[in-house]
Order: structure tokens, then C-alpha cells, then sequence
């Protein structure tokens, strides 16, 4: 099978690895240092689930180069999914699946608009995992799975084909009937688990271990499920006791992507998250204090750290006008 990772972050540099070592043919498509390294070191995956290794990796800055393969494993942050998908399309011929793996609930409708060609779905991700250094990938939470959602557009035999290669390459894998609900499901604990430890700046441990900070992570999540019912998305009875049961397994230092990258300055996926809970809650009339809370306290930082307001010379610094 021919696979090109769009987007070799945690998330693609995992289980694009993982595809590459079990002698899946794959192409990573990357940038800058972490593309320099992975041409002339591999890609080296550190992981608490299928061990250390490193293999010699296939890599480029220009996915043309590729031409068309059979599966787009699409792992760009929800912000540059337009960009991305126009970067892409000439590698995706009407045979290619593209397989979103991001954070979001309508990541393949903006592809599909974009690419025109192809079958883009979305599968849900249990996986913790970031750029450690210039490639190398560090997994260091989660249980690594990958829920699809059966016969996901329409593909029938292939997306049973492409659940069997994943776990073949030691990718957990499995289908579920309404990737609908999974999307959702997951996004519930992605807007609790990512925006709390972001705003709060705490790993999922100390959180837990503290009664109020657990208060406000119930409230985050029991909006999404909220605003989720509102829709119609038919999400299980006790969505929310299931995803603090998940939070209390994971490793006490874990801590979301959001949180990740706002500590490495880099811009939030705070739109695709907790805004558009708030966003789609106003639509319907759906309070969400909650969320809220979390969006506006990290709104100045979605583009990076906010700059630091300079002094003046005849007096004290002003605040800059909203």
C-alpha cells in the first residue's frame, strides 16, 4: 500500500512509522528541520506502547513528488486543513482514500470540498504524542487506537482492508457503526482534557487530585454533550463518567496537544476546540460558561504569545485597545 503522511507531527509521525516499519511503501511529507533529519537520520519514534525504534524514511517538502498513492494519512493541525487539502491533490486519484486523523468533528467535508477527488473520512485517535526533536517522535500516553467508522464512505471491503493493515503494523485498531458518535465522543474529551490542561497549565494528575479543577473539567465535557444532543448526535447515556473513567487511567503527566503547544509557543487549535462549542452552543441556544471560560482566557495566545506591552517613557504602560 502506498501511504503519504500529510503532516509528520505526533499523530502522523506515530502511526505512519509504525506503517512504514511493518513494510507499508511510505512517504512523509514534512518541513524545515524535522525534514532535514528524517532524510538524513530516518524517523526515530519513541513510544511507551510499541518501543523505541528507527527506520530509513522516505520524505519530502513537495507531496507532487509523490504521485498518487492509495491512503493520505491527513495529520495537520484543523487550522491548515484547507491549505493542506490543496497541497494534496496531486497525489489523490479517484482510488485514494484520505484518512483524517485531527481534532474536530467536520474535517472531512473540508477536505472533500477542497480535494474534489478521492474519499475522505475521519478516524478517531486515542494517542498522545508530539515532535520530541528534529525527527523523532515521542508517544508517551494513550492507548495508541484507531476507531474507523464501518463502511465509511461507502468504501466497504477497503475500510476493512485498511483496519486489517493497521493492526498488522501493531496499530489498535476497530470499527465502530457511527463515526458520528466516535468524532464527538472523542472531541468531548479532547474540549475537556486539551482545554483544561491548557488553561490550568497542569497534567491530567494533578487535575484529578484536585476537586474544583475536576469540577470544571466535568463542566467542560457536560457542555459538549450538550451542545452534541442539541445537534441530534446520539452520544452514549454517561458520556461524560466514561471520559473522566478514561482521564483516570491515562499517565498522571499527560496532558492534551493544546496544552503541548501552548507551551512551546506555537498557535492553538483553540477554534476547532472549545470555540466552536461555544460557537455551535449560542447557535442553538446551549449555554457554555465553561468553554467559554477556556476560550477567552486563551484567545490572546492562539497565534502564539501575545506581545509583551511596551513601557512608556512619560508614564505607565497602556493596555491596547481591544
Amino acid at each position: 500500500m502506498r501511504v503519504a503522511v500529510m503532516g509528520t507531527g505526533g499523530t502522523g509521525g506515530f502511526y505512519g512509522g509504525l506503517l512504514a516499519r511493518a513494510g507499508e511503501d511510505v512517504t512523509f511529507i514534512a518541513r524545515g528541520a524535522h525534514l532535514d533529519a528524517i532524510r538524513s537520520r530516518g524517523l526515530t519514534v519513541k513510544s511507551r506502547l510499541a518501543g523505541d525504534f528507527t527506520i530509513p524514511a522516505k520524505a519530502t517538502g513537495v507531496p507532487g513528488e509523490i504521485g498518487p498513492v492509495d491512503l493520505v494519512l491527513f495529520c495537520v493541525k484543523a487550522y491548515d486543513t484547507e491549505p493542506a487539502a490543496a497541497l494534496i491533490r496531486p497525489i489523490v486519484g479517484p482510488e485514494t482514500v484520505i484518512l483524517s486523523v485531527q481534532n474536530g468533528i467536520d474535517n472531512d467535508e473540508r477536505i472533500a470540498r477542497v480535494t474534489g477527488k478521492g474519499t475522505a473520512i475521519c478516524a478517531a485517535a486515542q494517542i498522545n504524542a508530539h515532535v520530541e526533536a528534529p525527527g523523532v517522535i515521542g508517544q508517551t500516553a494513550g492507548p495508541g487506537r484507531l476507531i474507523f467508522g464501518a463502511n465509511a464512505g461507502g468504501l466497504g471491503k477497503r475500510i476493512d482492508d485498511l483496519v486489517q493493515r493497521c493492526k498488522a503494523a501493531g496499530i489498535p485498531a476497530d470499527l465502530q457503526p457511527d463515526i458520528k458518535v466516535v468524532l464527538w465522543a472523542k472531541y468531548l474529551f479532547i474540549c475537556g482534557f486539551s482545554g483544561v490542561t491548557a488553561l490550568t497549565r497542569l497534567t491530567i494528575g494533578p487535575i484529578l487530585g484536585c476537586e474544583e479543577t475536576v469540577a470544571l473539567y466535568r463542566g467542560t465535557m457536560a457542555e459538549v454533550e450538550a451542545v452534541a444532543r442539541a445537534y441530534g448526535v446520539a452520544l452514549p447515556a454517561g458520556i461524560v463518567d466514561q471520559a473522566l473513567k478514561q482521564s483516570g487511567i491515562l499517565e498522571a503527566w499527560a496532558k492534551g496537544s493544546l496544552a503541548h503547544d501552548l507551551a512551546s509557543g506555537r498557535r492553538l487549535e483553540l477554534e476547532t476546540l472549545n470555540g466552536t462549542v461555544v460557537r455551535l452552543g449560542r447557535a442553538r441556544g446551549v449555554p457554555t460558561p465553561f468553554n467559554f471560560a477556556i476560550y477567552a482566557a486563551l484567545k490572546p495566545f492562539v497565534n502564539g504569545p501575545p506581545p509583551a506591552p511596551k513601557p512608556h517613557a512619560n508614564g505607565p504602560a497602556q493596555a491596547p485597545k481591544p
